[in-house]
């Protein structure tokens, strides 16, 4: 069952049956906002690029993006750069592995961002979502929908916290500006 998530909502990433997950994915879609011109409506590519940043004890120790696309422990791993979004249709465009049980113990959240890396902002974009899947069998545990555009190129969509012995999954969707994971830091930092 998929749990539909709001703004600053977080929620326990164990399984159904009381067990603890062992890999998640974060996937990532969206699709370009159609734009009405003279001759009618068009879509406009747009590049959004997620990253995770990795911290321990509120200090950035490794990030995994379109140009590093794995951890230097290995735990965590892009799958690869979209350059357009919506090829999905509804599906992920990116996607970002976690194997919970391999990333180290001092890394306590894993924050995750989308930039638009062309600059264009969220005003052309539509659909956009981050979701939380069961890496094991494949089942949406969460899901947060970006509702509305805005004049930002960037979102800190969501992170993982180690909460006692597991992890936390909570929904931000705090917009931002920048075209790189460097560019928001100091938008994350709030948030950890």
């Amino acid at each position: 069952m998929t749990v539909n998530m709001t703004k600053g909502q977080a929620i326990s990433l164990q399984k159904a049956d009381g067990g603890t997950l062992t890999a998640v994915r974060m996937g990532l879609g969206w699709q370009a906002a159609k734009r009405r011109g003279l001759f009618g409506s068009r879509t406009r590519e747009i590049d959004l690029d997620a990253s995770a940043v990795l911290f321990a004890d509120k200090q950035p120790v490794d990030v995994v993006f379109f140009r590093h696309l794995q951890s230097d422990d290995g735990s965590v791993r892009h799958t690869g750069d979209n350059l357009v979004g919506g090829v999905g249709q509804g599906g992920d465009d990116e996607s970002i592995l976690v194997d919970l049980q391999r990333v180290p113990v001092h890394i306590d959240q894993i924050v995750f961002t989308v930039n638009s890396f062309t600059g264009q902002t969220f005003q052309e974009v539509q659909n956009a979502f981050c979701r939380i899947v069961d890496e094991t069998n494949g089942q949406e545990l969460a899901r947060y929908t970006l509702d509305g555009g805005g004049q930002y190129t960037a979102q800190i969509m969501a992170k993982v916290s180690r909460v006692g012995g597991g992890w936390q999954m909570t929904a931000l969707g705090n917009p931002a500006n920048g075209r790189t994971f460097q560019d928001l830091m100091p938008a994350i930092l709030p948030h950890l």
